[in-house]
């Protein structure tokens, strides 16, 4: 294949140079009158910058709010269709995803809507991907930069033919599939597992003596300073179930080492710990395995929870987590369970210090002292042979996202570029020559 020189570097010689404008309409939205409550709370979904935050699919369909059909009217906002390219112009700038029905979005996008005979929305969204930094880097303003609509319209790109559009895409998107289903897959695993949870040491329905629920057969229960309990359980402290690993690793070190790092955005709401592989040491961190449960210091009204499932002796995580491991043998997926449990994330935000907001941080040895609920060590032993084998498939399904989305990050720009060919049929092939 022959390759040309362009504004925005090599590419194939059949690929074209376009204004975004030229490919599709370049739509920004708007925000509807939050003092007028019949504006608010309606059928259309109306998405911000911030729901895009820790959003990893291709595809969105709602946010935190709804506007109504009045609301639509009486603002700047568009409805847009489904496939529309959805581009955050600010606040920050970058997040790209694709509708996934028709809705609306406020001023913190410029949206592109495709015209299906130039372009393919899916190659679009992986083109502004791979775009985000060019984009962001002719930004306006001092303060706070953003994107103007001008900016967006008159922005170039190379373009490919439609057919090479869609088999680029194809193979990006295969990747993203096979991540979004093992995501759905362990949130349904994860679910499965606080219910069980819930049902055993909340609802207190643990199987009995012969098999049957505990609570609702007759099974006694008394009074404790907790509440009523089954006889049997006690109160104590949560330190008598775990104990915090405060071992760390600091930069001067280890120099030369690198290692699968399990960090958290410190300001960044909502977003779950990412895995970094090869991440050099760049300031002191906590050394964990898989016999550890990680809690976020931060954000505690923002459930943030993480049982890393490493393969590897190397690994290390932000100092901003509480490293708990279990005192006990064969009760780690208990103690995952109940850090996990909302009833204990409740006890975390009561007792939150500091300024409000993301700055709000759980004192980690304070934490040993909460008074908790104690189950026989056998019923927690009982529960976690049950829930291990979940918690091993969760953990696999996160090692193998991290590994695809690695291939997906290395293609992507390759692809883009036209660096990298996607086989096509000779027939497509005559089209083009």
């Amino acid at each position: 294949m022959d390759y040309k020189e362009s504004e925005v570097g090599k590419i194939p010689v059949h690929w074209e140079i376009r204004q975004l404008s030229e490919i599709g309409e370049i739509v920004s939205g708007g925000t509807p009158n939050t003092k007028i409550e019949e504006y608010w709370n309606g059928n259309i979904p109306w998405i911000t910058p911030k729901d895009l935050s820790g959003f990893t699919d291709r595809y969105i369909y709602s946010g935190e709010r709804n506007i109504t059909e009045l609301g639509l009217e009486n603002s700047s906002a568009k409805l847009l269709p489904r496939n529309t390219v959805l581009f955050s112009s600010r606040a920050p700038i970058g997040y790209v995803a694709l509708a996934g029905d028709n809705l609306a979005t406020n001023q913190g996008f410029k949206s592109i809507i495709c015209d299906d005979k130039k372009a393919y929305p899916l190659f679009i969204y992986y083109l502004l991907k791979s775009k985000k930094n060019d984009i962001e880097n002719i930004a306006g303003g001092s303060t706070f930069k953003e994107v103007s609509g001008k900016v967006m319209k008159e922005f170039k790109v190379q373009i490919p033919p439609l057919t090479e559009q869609k088999a680029i895409a194809n193979i990006l998107s295969t990747l993203d599939e096979k991540i979004e289903t093992n995501n759905q897959i362990n949130e349904k695993l994860e679910e499965m597992a606080q219910a069980l949870f819930k049902h055993w040491f909340v609802d207190f329905e643990f199987p009995n003596e012969n098999g049957e629920p505990y609570k609702s057969s007759g099974g006694e229960m008394v009074e404790s300073v907790l509440g009523m309990i089954p006889k049997g359980w006690e109160v104590g402290k949560l330190g008598e179930l775990v104990e915090i690993s405060n071992k760390s690793i600091k930069p001067q070190e280890y120099p030369e080492k690198f290692f699968e790092h399990y960090s958290i955005p410190a300001f960044d709401n909502g977003r779950t710990p990412e895995i970094q592989k090869g991440e050099e040491i760049k300031s002191s961190k906590y050394v964990i395995n898989n016999h550890m449960v990680l809690v976020s210091k931060l954000n505690p009204s923002t459930k943030r929870i993480w049982k890393p499932i490493t393969q590897t002796n190397n690994a290390i995580c932000s100092t901003e987590f509480i490293v708990y491991m279990a005192k006990k043998e064969n009760i780690l997926s208990y103690v995952f369970e109940f850090l996990n449990n909302e009833k204990f994330q409740g006890i975390l935000t009561a007792n939150a210090t500091g300024s409000t907001g993301s700055r709000q941080r759980v004192k980690p040895k304070e934490t040993l002292n909460y008074k908790v609920v104690l189950p026989p060590l056998k019923l927690m032993r009982q529960f976690s042979k049950i829930i291990e084998p979940m918690h091993l498939k969760t953990g696999s399904n996160m090692i193998e996202n991290q590994k695809l989305k690695g291939l997906r990050d290395i293609l992507l720009p390759k692809l883009m570029s036209g660096e990298i060919r996607v086989p096509l049929d000779d027939e497509v092939l005559s089209e083009q020559n």
